[in-house]
Parts: structure tokens; sequence; C-alpha cells
């Protein structure tokens, strides 16, 4: 009225398109979030409410993968009130069983919360350094009146970055080195996935990979039938043992 409009007019047709997706029935995201940006969305100027209406009832996300159960993991108990603290910038009391059993509790600073899969994850600053909280595995959670100490210059989804990597490298400490013809790249993808690292060209043409593990027989196990486009040039464990495999197969087969 008297020449008022909406700032949502604002939108383009394809953010509006995006926004009603994210609010359609078939969203991943809570009921409340769904709630308001259904909300939202009725604020939108009617050409790009139609075609937003369209756009949420032209997909459907099925996360569940083929075999798996149907049973929907439900949000940690104590999910709300450590984003509240993440939010509002207060230092949290927190109790913690770890993976042995063993409870503990302590003070710490929430910087953000992480989904990981299915599993959700607190990432604070303690007196140890900065540390990361399976959220399903917290006992209680106090806010109290301190002010949250924040790195000015800490970015959540870098941070969480560098802690992934970390636990990757934990994970699979061992590294295997190799050079791997480029019409065998894709293979190698498929096969390994997040544990193949792809670097850059030889003067021959074969690409130079890293590929990750835990354990030298096994990944010996792994490459071995990948010989016609990867030769493994260390560590010379993984190599003995890819040796040792040939034997026993040409012995076997030969």
């Amino acid at each position: 009225m008297g020449g008022a409009r909406t700032d949502l007019s604002g939108l383009t047709a394809g953010e509006a398109r995006a926004l009603f997706l994210v609010a359609g029935p078939v969203s991943a995201a809570t009921p409340a979030v769904r709630a308001a940006l259904r909300k939202l969305v009725q604020a939108l100027p009617e050409p790009f409410r139609v075609q937003a209406e369209a756009a949420a009832s032209s997909l459907v996300m099925d996360p569940q993968r083929w075999g798996s159960s149907r049973v929907e993991p439900r949000p940690p108990r104590f999910l709300d009130a450590l984003q509240d603290a993440v939010i509002h910038g207060v230092q949290v009391r927190l109790g913690y069983i770890d993976r042995q059993g063993t409870e503990t509790e302590r003070t710490v600073h929430p910087l953000g919360i992480v989904a990981k899969g299915p599993s959700w994850y607190l990432v604070a600053n303690t007196e140890a350094g900065r540390r990361t909280f399976r959220i399903d595995r917290v006992s209680s959670a106090d806010p109290t009146c301190d002010p949250v100490h924040r790195p000015e210059d800490f970015d959540l989804a870098e941070g969480w970055r560098a802690i992934a990597d970390e636990v990757e490298r934990k994970r699979m400490p061992l590294e295997v080195r190799a050079v791997c013809a480029p019409q065998g790249i894709g293979v190698l993808r498929m096969g390994f996935g997040g544990r193949l690292e792809v670097g850059g060209s030889r003067t021959d043409g074969r690409i130079e990979v890293v590929i990750r593990g835990n354990d030298e027989y096994i990944l010996a196990g792994e490459l071995a039938g990948l010989v016609e486009w990867i030769e493994v040039t260390g560590p010379p464990g993984v190599r003995d043992h890819l040796a040792s495999i040939g034997n026993a197969l040409v012995e076997r087969y030969g």
C-alpha cells in the first residue's frame, strides 16, 4: 500500500525456484525450516510463484541407498541447544561420553555445527585447543553467561575441511605413490573415490597419483588387478606384496 514493495521481488526466477525447492515436500530440511521458507515464497510475485511451485513438484530426492533401512535418524538431543549457543555466542558447560564410554565435563567455546552424513558435530575451542564433539555423545549442555572467544579470522567451512583432512590422514595413514595411464584414471576414481589424489602428468603422458589406505597388503590386493594401467612406485612394501601376489597368481593359473 502507498507504493510499498517487498524486497523479495528482487529475487531472480532461478533464485525463487531454488528457494521453493528447499521449502518443498521432498526437501531434506527440517519441518521448521520448510514452514519458514513457505511463508517467504508466498510473498513472491505471482509469475515467480507459479514457476517455483512447479519446480517444487519436479524433483524427488530419495537419500536411502538400495537395500538400506528406511529408518530416519533423529536429530541428536542437544542439537538445538548447541546451535542456540553458537548463534548467541555463549560458552557451554558440556558433558561428553567418548568412544570408550568415559564421561567428562568441560567448558567449551562453540564455533559452529557441522552435519557429516547422518552425524552431527560441534566444532569448539577448549583449553586443549580446537576440538570436535559428536553431538549424539553429548550428555549435557548448559549454556553460561560468558561470551565465546571466537577468532576473528575463523571460517567454519574452512576449519571443518582442515579437521576432515586430518581425520582422513589418521584413518588412512598409508600413501601409495603410482603413475597411471590417462585411460585408467576413470577406473581409479570409481574404485577409490576420495582416497585418490590425482597429480600432474609426466613426460611420457602418464599421470602421478596417490592412493590412501591403512594396510600395505590390502592396498596391494586392490591394485593387483589394475596392472594394465598403473605402476606403483612406492612404498617398497606394497611393491613387494604386488610381486608376491603376481607370483601366486602365475603359480595357480599359469
